[in-house]
């Protein structure tokens, strides 16, 4: 997926798990099927998650979840993984890792899940995690998610180029320029996941029931916590917001939260992760539909 992933086997993840948490030792390790851009996912026995991250960037996450999301755990009306234990990196593995939960539940699709009831759910959880005291928490830097949205600029305007006729260009290129043109967030910075994809989200029983991968958590602009209204619940877009609120502007932003992740990835997982590109057209196609109808 990425130059420089770090690939992680079972018999790694059991030779590690056996050395460093031997009251698991005796249990099975099997990869998950599923996996996203930053970490692999092994099942420990059948209660149990080792979180192995795959690339240098997300090194930091074993210890930003262990440090933060039991302080927000008992805010939200959702389970989150809280790790259990951590790993350190040892002489074949580079990077902090976790062990976690294996919290029940599937990825949300049209045949589990409801549209209208999971935007409902999910704009409920938004809400209540922005209201979280957010004055100790680590606050967003750089051109992370939850910073001004024009550090994307460049990035964003080479990826168009590379889209080359996968995309409208110009359509595209006159809504990311209206995006770039919102206010920045005047209000006191809240805490954010960052990244409410349909993979990160858990659903039970035709509800909502746990928020995983908190890779993009930290203290910001809450704008890019909407931006599952177009790749998330885009055909409930309404009743999210409804559910969220939020200015105009902010909406503005969040539109550009979602347009700058699928425009980068489109030629980024062009070859390496079809179905990741496939994901980011039809995040600029509920876009550019939404911006139609307005």
């Amino acid at each position: 997926m990425h130059a420089d992933d770090v690939p992680t086997t079972a018999d790694q993840v059991a030779r590690m798990v056996a050395e460093q948490h031997p009251r698991w030792s005796h249990l099975p390790v099997t990869p998950v099927a599923e996996f996203g851009t930053d970490h692999c996912l092994f099942r420990i026995g059948d209660d149990l998650v080792a979180r192995m991250p795959r690339v240098a960037w997300a090194a930091d996450q074993a210890h930003s979840d262990a440090t933060w999301l039991p302080v927000l755990a008992p805010y939200l009306p959702v389970t989150v993984p809280a790790p259990l234990a951590l790993g350190e990196p040892d002489e074949h593995y580079p990077f902090a890792w976790s062990v976690a939960p294996w919290l029940p539940g599937a990825t949300p699709t049209d045949e589990n899940a409801d549209p209208h009831t999971l935007a409902a759910d999910l704009g409920g959880f938004v809400r209540t995690l922005h209201a979280v005291d957010a004055s100790a928490g680590p606050r967003k830097t750089g051109t992370a998610r939850g910073t001004p949205i024009r550090g994307w600029d460049p990035y964003v305007r080479e990826a168009i180029d590379e889209a080359g006729d996968r995309i409208d260009r110009a359509r595209v290129t006159e809504a990311w320029e209206d995006c770039l043109a919102a206010p920045d967030w005047a209000g006191d910075p809240v805490w954010i996941h960052g990244d409410l994809m349909p993979g990160n989200l858990l659903v039970r029983d035709r509800r909502l029931s746990a928020v995983i991968d908190w890779g993009a958590l930290g203290v910001g602009d809450p704008a890019p916590d909407l931006a599952p209204a177009w790749y998330t619940v885009p055909s409930a877009r309404e009743e999210f917001r409804q559910a969220v609120g939020y200015d105009d502007d902010t909406w503005r932003r969040a539109r550009g939260w979602a347009m700058g992740p699928a425009l980068t990835g489109i030629p980024y997982y062009w070859d390496t992760v079809p179905a990741f590109a496939q994901r980011g057209l039809r995040t600029i196609a509920a876009v550019l539909a939404d911006l139609d109808g307005q």
